[in-house]
């Protein structure tokens, strides 16, 4: 089984790069990842964005980094190159800190267990300003887990649509609103509550 960091083997496996983003708005608070995948001639293969919820900003790093981890094998690539804006995850992969949050240790144990399928495997830290696609995908994922359109890329002619707005009708029971008519709402989206 090779490790975490094997060595250069030949390999028909093309190497691939992903650039991988996780945020969280008020941390924790809504979460979500982006990443973009590329070939070594920097095609475009694949472009992730996923709303995780209501999680920490390190938990939204971790998760893009299983979502690359994930679509590598699904899609047979056996090389890969991460690059993120995380320093404290990075340097965990690494093994140059310790992963000592409970909440981030199972994460840290699932990246391992996936690294430890591919045949090289390398990771990388990059500032924010290197990492902008992954992470425009990465507010992409939020915008949408919080009902907002998602702000139209730099050039682009076209306004925004509002947020479309919803009227629920629900009560309070001990401090927590229930609504009627089996509605449901995704995590982290806020609400104004008004009462009849």
């Amino acid at each position: 089984m090779p490790g975490l960091f094997p060595d250069q083997t030949s390999s028909d496996s093309a190497p691939i790069t992903a650039h991988c983003d996780g945020g969280a708005r008020g941390n924790p608070g809504p979460a979500g990842y982006g990443a973009v995948v590329t070939d070594a001639s920097g095609h475009k293969l694949a472009e992730l964005s996923e709303f995780l919820g209501f999680k920490t900003n390190n938990f939204a790093e971790y998760s893009g980094l299983l979502g690359v981890l994930a679509w590598a094998l699904e899609h047979g690539h056996t090389t890969l190159k991460v690059i993120s804006d995380s320093e404290l995850m990075v340097k965990q992969i690494q093994g140059k800190y310790k992963v000592n949050s409970p909440d981030l240790r199972p994460l840290w144990e699932e990246a391992r267990k996936r690294i430890a399928h591919l045949e090289k495997f390398e990771i990388a830290h990059a500032l924010r300003h290197k990492n902008k696609d992954a992470d425009r995908l990465a507010n992409e994922a939020m915008d949408r887990g919080m009902g907002k359109t998602p702000t139209p890329a730099a050039g682009s002619s076209a306004k925004p649509a509002p947020p479309a707005r919803k009227t629920l009708r629900g009560f309070v029971r001990n401090g927590t609103i229930h609504l009627l008519d089996d509605a449901t709402l995704p995590d982290g989206v806020f609400v104004k509550v008004t009462t009849e």
